[in-house]
């Protein structure tokens, strides 16, 4: 049975307890890739068989589509104990008597009274996350449903930190569900956004001896999302009911770093004899092994004939430095590349490209992207600099006159590639172009140094430009207008009723998009009346009053504060690849909810991205 968005969340506010997490529809477009190891994560049978998803129209909601969670790990079905080759030695003790020592052994380490509460977990207070009561006080159930299915990353940069902020926020756990899968899939949502290392701080605030099964399977992604193979090692001992090929093999591994190489070693052949790995997992997995102080077994790793990457691959490659080719990411989401930007042994050079992904993605702030530049520079010969990006860079900031910051700013943006690179490419700038002395000499450049600055929330140096906007003709002004007009705190330019229509006019097919959404976006920051954002929202094709149990979901949300509860909202409402597919009259609806519970400096930062990628 198909349900579409409006029974979802209609069904949701209304009781979505009765719906279990193998009911929720997905309201993604495209779900990346699975990135486990064959058999971990596989869905269970009650799971609905994926659909072919389609592309969301323009000014249309996307559709919803039952699909299982994107490549998301679930409960470990209970089995037997996997018997060891031959006959066990008579001392030898069953994974589920290991799992009961392990537990015992917890508990006499860590008394009741020293033990950290699960009911409140987060990393980002108050100051610099959401209030407690952020999710106010909606079931559990519907909030780990729409984590769930909710796909990621998001076509929005903006969008995709304010949910992190919401997710990593020491927020109260809803009712309904165990806190651990609160956690859990907080932590989940996290990874497919890219945000490794926030989903790894969440997955640490809880005890091991408490996790659940849930919690224990997405930890592991979380250690391989790292690329830290050790991070595995607290864990093995609570998956002993588990028949997946990563336990044992990170128990080879872990024995290894115990300064058992020769056992280690053991375990991975019988790993292998039995066939419950081979061939590149296993490999890799010896890899980590001969790194070892004790290792004894030189890999060389050959990726010949290997068609997909997963999380282990990346995981153990990553964690020793094996470098993985291209075509294999081209098997996965981009938050892969997210993962590979922080990861610790990569060379600068080689993190330049990845990092630039994370960049659009939301992952990487503007400042950090330099200073990866930075280190690229620093390792880079001065007789060679000149003419690489990294010098570029450099002379954007400390040229020795404005003439050649603009033009080192230039030669940046056109270097690009289209998409997300292009955008990558705005945020390195985006310190460097508030550094530019407006002036009519920069008029032509406008329009991308604005967008430069705001992809970064510079929104005051932005807001300088006003001025020279207003001084030339608007047709000659279109795009840098647009962007004062909803990414400022006060526009500083004519945002009447008679600008925004000839905008609208001026825009055409082409742009019909983007006047949508500028309109939504008026309309939602309220910078618009109801009335003309009505007449002009007919003119550019969008229904500004449409109603639906999503728009009736997020208002009541804006309605009663719930800030977290409007992201996630957000979230499920950007459904689509790209902006192009992000429904206008859902925008508005977002932008306004993001007002009401006191983030309108995010509403304009979407706004923002929306007029600069649309």
């Amino acid at each position: 049975m198909k349900l579409t968005r409006n029974k979802l969340i209609l069904a949701a506010l209304l009781g979505g307890a009765a719906l279990g997490p193998a009911l929720w529809p997905a309201m993604g477009q495209e779900a990346p890739e699975s990135l486990l190891p064959p058999g971990f994560g596989d869905a269970p049978p009650a799971a609905p068989a994926p659909q072919p998803a389609q592309p969301a129209q323009p000014g249309r909601p996307a559709p919803a589509v039952p699909v299982p969670a994107p490549g998301g790990p679930v409960d470990l079905l209970p089995a037997p104990p996997v018997e060891a080759a031959g006959e066990p030695v008579e001392e030898e003790k069953s994974a589920a008597e290991l799992a009961a020592d392990a537990k015992e052994a917890a508990e006499l380490e860590l008394p009741t009274a020293s033990r950290r509460p699960i009911e409140v977990v987060g990393v980002l207070d108050t100051h610099w996350g959401m209030a407690p009561d952020a999710f106010g006080n909606m079931s559990g159930v519907t909030l780990n449903g729409l984590l769930q299915r909710t796909s990621a990353p998001m076509p929005s940069r903006w969008a995709s930190m304010l949910v992190r902020r919401a997710l990593l926020s020491r927020v109260q756990a809803p009712r309904g569900v165990a806190p651990q899968d609160w956690v859990a899939e907080r932590a989940w949502m996290l990874l497919r956004m890219g945000e490794a290392d926030g989903a790894r701080m969440l997955v640490q605030a809880v005890d091991v001896d408490r996790f659940t099964p849930r919690l224990l399977s997405i930890a592991a992604q979380t250690a391989l999302a790292t690329a830290d193979p050790a991070g595995l090692c607290p864990l093995t001992a609570l998956a002993g009911n588990s028949q997946e090929p990563i336990w044992p093999m990170a128990t080879a591994i872990c024995t290894s770093m115990a300064g058992d190489a020769a056992i280690s070693g053991a375990l991975i052949d019988r790993t292998r004899d039995r066939g419950l790995a081979r061939g590149i997992d296993t490999l890799l997995a010896e890899k980590v092994i001969g790194a070892g102080s004790n290792g004894r077994r030189a890999i060389t790793i050959e990726w010949t004939g290997v068609s997909k990457l997963t999380s282990w691959r990346f995981g153990l490659a990553s964690a020793t430095n094996v470098p993985i080719p291209d075509e294999l990411f081209a098997t996965v989401g981009p938050q892969a590349r997210a993962w590979q930007a922080r990861a610790p042994l990569l060379a600068p050079a080689s993190r330049i490209g990845p990092a630039r992904t994370a960049a659009a993605l939301g992952v990487f702030s503007s400042a950090a992207l330099v200073d990866l530049y930075g280190a690229v520079a620093e390792l880079t010969d001065e007789a060679d600099i000149a003419d690489s990006d990294a010098g570029r860079l450099r002379t954007a900031f400390v040229g020795e006159d404005a003439a050649a910051r603009m033009t080192a700013i230039r030669a940046l943006w056109t270097g690009a590639q289209p998409g997300r690179d292009r955008y990558a490419a705005l945020i390195l700038t985006a310190r460097a172009a508030a550094r530019v002395q407006p002036g009519r000499d920069q008029a032509s450049e406008a329009g991308k140094l604005i967008a430069s600055m705001l992809s970064a929330g510079l929104d005051y140096q932005a807001a300088r430009w006003a001025p020279v906007i207003n001084a030339l003709d608007d047709d000659d002004a279109d795009d840098a207008w647009a962007l004062l007009a909803v990414g400022v705190p006060r526009p500083g330019v004519d945002i009447g009723a008679g600008r925004v229509e000839d905008y609208v006019g001026r825009k055409g097919e082409d742009g019909a998009q983007r006047a949508r959404l500028l309109v939504a976006a008026l309309a939602g920051l309220g910078r618009l009346n109801a009335a003309d954002a009505q007449r002009l929202g007919e003119q550019a094709g969008v229904n500004l009053a449409h109603q639906d149990a999503w728009t009736r979901a997020i208002d009541a949300a804006a309605r009663r504060g719930e800030a977290g509860t409007v992201a996630l909202l957000v979230a499920t409402g950007m459904q689509t690849r790209d902006w192009q597919g992000v429904p206008a009259q859902y925008f508005s609806h977002m932008l306004s909810a993001l007002r009401a519970v006191g983030l309108e400096g995010d509403a304009r930062m979407i706004a923002a991205e929306a007029m600069t990628r649309a």
